[in-house]
């Protein structure tokens, strides 16, 4: 195994439905079994823009077709995955439904995904999952009270 990180550019939605709760997908690690939340998305194919893999990935992962908002967040990180180490750079979009009905489009176990859910503020600050961002129940909180920032800020690992 390689020390050099891979290079992954993915782009994530943080969609809201309009009781404000947001939906979140649990990965696994296949070599740890480590967990955590995260927001769906994911990597750009190639030749693909963050806006393309964004439609893509919302629609494979949760059978969502949405319009998005402005990227509001960044966020860069260092993981094991597998047998390599990832260096994934990411962008975040708001994305807001009008039902929170999900039905994925392809078999989110082959993309170590075992589950989606609808999480409010309180069960994130209440849960001792692990969260990514770690940050995610505050930072969606902000973004709730405050609307999109100006520029995008890295909410950190």
């Amino acid at each position: 195994m390689g020390t050099e990180p891979h290079l992954r550019v993915a782009a994530r939605a943080i969609v809201l439905d309009p009781d404000d709760r947001i939906l979140l997908v649990l990965f696994r690690s296949p070599t740890s079994r480590q967990s955590w939340w995260a927001t769906p998305g994911g990597a750009l194919d190639e030749g693909e823009t963050h806006d393309q893999a964004l439609r893509r990935e919302l629609l494979e992962e949760a059978g969502i077709a949405a319009e998005h908002g402005p990227c509001v967040w960044t966020r860069e990180h260092v993981f094991h995955w597998a047998e390599h180490y990832i260096r994934q750079v990411e962008r975040y979009y708001v994305v807001r439904v009008d039902s929170p009905v999900v039905a994925p489009q392809i078999d989110l176990a082959a993309e170590d995904v075992h589950e989606l859910r609808w999480w409010t503020l309180a069960e994130i600050a209440a849960s001792q999952e692990q969260f990514a961002p770690s940050r995610l129940g505050a930072l969606v909180r902000e973004l709730l009270a405050d609307g999109p920032p100006a520029v995008p800020i890295d909410v950190g690992v």
